[in-house]
């Protein structure tokens, strides 16, 4: 009897218990080598390609695109090939194929000092996907060749945001790789829509296929108020019979979900909410710079909120820096890159930081670190639409700032009223960290500092 492996989904780096399936770059009987791309994964933060872990024939897939593979099942299995070279079952590959474990182990004994920073060392591995040996080196994202095309993960999410055809993209890269840029600019052009042309055509020796698409899907019923007799259309409520097809959460949303009902559960917030007077800025002045230079100023006055806390140890940790999580609307999802150090930034700094920041959100680029670690939070819904709001605190941090859409209110004044141009914010704070006087002084000191000229 054949000897058949089964590959279980790596942890992607992501720390999450699941993935979602993009696309297969194989299907069943295919060959296919050693770290060749096998599919496509999407994670909370980038769409990762998965390399296969043996020579050999794909026996079976365990799942379809779009389908959610949690870390540690059964993505494929293989019959590896007894005559090519294979990995050792004992060689590192920087991440964990086995199934989830049930039981505990039994504690082991405290490692020596040298283990323990060996261990230490290595604890980053499993952030990287496919054959690596163990080490603190740096381990870079390669581009896969796939339908003719070379490029890395990011890229192809890119592409497929902005409805490029890779295949028609001229790359620019070494070795003919599609670049970020190659995309961007196909999409500004319009030289390469998705579905203008066919694509390149596989070579018969690579041995890979890529997965049927899916077909769209037809045009929704028009809906009328009555039926052909003349009768109501609908007879019982939404939630006897609903006619609209569940979605399963995904990636960013999916990550999202989560984080908000972890946030419910472990946070008790309260909120404060005023208006900052504007009336007394002179010039056109960039608004996000000035939010972000107000949030500093009430970090320095009140550092009681520009802190972490422990609600299982109860324990705070203040901060003398300033990290600010900006958070970004998309259509994947809610992001919140940190902006680095803002109590060191002018207004040109802080500026130039947020564009990249949004950048690299917008072509999923950004790298995990730099989603998370921030000391307090912005959200700046009023861009959108909104005066006030109770934005969620994301533990470990103990505050959120939101900043509503601005407004021309009626004011009374000395002598009289005047019309003035006012910001709607709202601060949420954790009220185990921190109290109800320490909230409020914190927005004074952010109020002052708006309502300066400049």
């Amino acid at each position: 009897m054949a000897d058949i492996k089964t590959f279980h989904l790596p942890d992607l780096g992501e720390g999450l218990p699941d993935a979602t399936i993009v696309e297969w770059h194989v299907k069943e009987g295919d060959y296919i080598k050693l770290d060749a791309p096998l599919c496509s994964m999407e994670t909370a933060k980038a769409v990762v390609d998965v390399p296969s872990p043996y020579t050999g024939t794909v026996k079976k897939l365990h799942g379809a695109p779009g389908d959610i593979i949690e870390t540690g099942a059964a993505l494929a299995d293989f019959e590896p090939d007894a005559n090519a070279k294979q990995r050792a079952e004992a060689e590192a590959t920087g991440h964990h194929h086995g199934p989830k474990k049930t039981e505990a182990p039994a504690p082991a004994p405290a490692p020596a000092p040298a283990a323990k920073a060996a261990t230490a060392d290595r604890e980053d591995e499993g952030t990287v996907v496919g054959a690596m040996v163990s080490g603190s080196h740096v381990h870079v994202e390669q581009a896969a060749s796939i339908g003719g095309v070379k490029a890395v993960p990011a890229v192809r999410a890119l592409a497929k945001k902005l409805k490029v055809d890779l295949a028609r993209v001229r790359p620019t890269g070494a070795d003919g790789v599609v670049t970020m840029q190659d995309v961007k600019d196909a999409a500004a052009n319009g030289s390469a829509p998705l579905g203008a042309a066919p694509a390149r055509a596989v070579p018969a020796s690579a041995g890979r296929h890529l997965a049927p698409e899916l077909p769209e899907p037809g045009a929704a019923p028009s809906r009328t108020p009555v039926s052909l007799a003349g009768k109501a259309v609908r007879t019982a409520p939404p939630s006897v019979q609903a006619s609209g097809q569940p979605e399963q959460l995904k990636g960013v949303r999916r990550n999202m979900a989560r984080v908000m009902a972890d946030a419910h559960a472990q946070v008790v917030p309260t909120t404060l909410v005023d208006d900052a007077d504007l009336h007394a800025w002179i010039g056109k002045q960039d608004i996000t710079a000035r939010l972000i230079r107000s949030i500093v100023a009430a970090c320095k006055a009140v550092p009681a909120l520009n802190a972490w806390f422990d609600g299982k140890n109860l324990t705070r940790t203040m901060h003398p820096q300033v990290d600010i999580g900006i958070a970004v609307d998309t259509e994947d999802g809610l992001f919140v890159p940190a902006l680095r150090n803002a109590d060191v930034l002018d207004g040109a700094g802080i500026r130039a930081a947020i564009k990249r920041l949004r950048s690299s959100v917008e072509d999923r680029s950004i790298p995990a670190s730099e989603l998370s670690g921030y000391t307090i939070s912005l959200s700046n819904f009023g861009m959108f639409a909104g005066r006030y709001a109770t934005p969620v605190v994301v533990p470990p941090t103990v505050a959120i700032i939101g900043a509503g859409k601005l407004c021309h209110d009626v004011v009374a004044v000395m002598g009289g009223i005047e019309v003035h141009r006012r910001m709607p914010i709202s601060l949420t704070f954790d009220h185990r960290a921190a109290t109800g006087g320490e909230a409020a002084r914190f927005l004074k000191a952010l109020l002052d500092d708006l309502s300066l000229p400049n």
